[in-house]
């Protein structure tokens, strides 16, 4: 976030002590200038966008639609036209899973995921990410523990029927 993203949001630049500012405004521009100081290198080349979703992981095998494992709840970090970063609290064992992200209009979309990375965090958890390897078409499964519409097809089951590696 540079300062430019932070005068957009209307807060100003930390220059110096902002006498009967509101003490937890300022705690809040000092964390953020820290955790984004002016001028700071970026090497990605893809814009990276906040992703506070809860995302659902399902680990599967080499041919992209087997199942290999329990489906895993992750908080979303970061996302980008190449692929998303997310918090967990245990160690993935898989490298290849299936991500499912529930879309503002409720429904769902999905994509193989190669997660490349994965470093422990000083809070106990864990972070990791990696690149889309492609889209997963077809219905999704809801995220798991939510409830599907009175009267709707379940679209776990329907995922789960239709889940022949076509369209993966």
């Amino acid at each position: 976030m540079s300062n430019f993203l932070l005068e957009t949001y209307g807060m100003q630049i930390l220059d110096g002590a902002a006498e009967g500012e509101d003490p937890v405004r300022w705690q809040v521009r000092e964390l953020l200038s820290g955790m984004y100081p002016p001028g700071a290198f970026e090497r990605r080349r893809e814009q990276r966008y906040p992703l506070p979703k809860l995302i659902q992981l399902r680990p599967i095998a080499a041919d992209g639609t087997t199942p290999l494992g329990p489906v895993v709840i992750v908080s979303g970090k970061h996302i980008s036209e190449t692929g998303l970063s997310f918090f967990h609290p245990e160690p993935l064992p898989y490298r290849l899973v299936a991500a499912t992200l529930e879309k503002l209009d409720g429904t769902h979309c999905a994509f193989v995921i190669d997660v490349g990375w994965c470093r422990f965090t000083q809070l106990g958890w864990y972070e990791s990410g990696g690149k889309f390897i492609r889209q997963i078409d077809g219905p999704q499964p809801p995220i798991a523990g939510k409830p599907a519409a009175a009267g709707s097809i379940d679209p776990a089951a329907t995922w789960a029927a239709n889940s022949t590696g076509e369209g993966i």
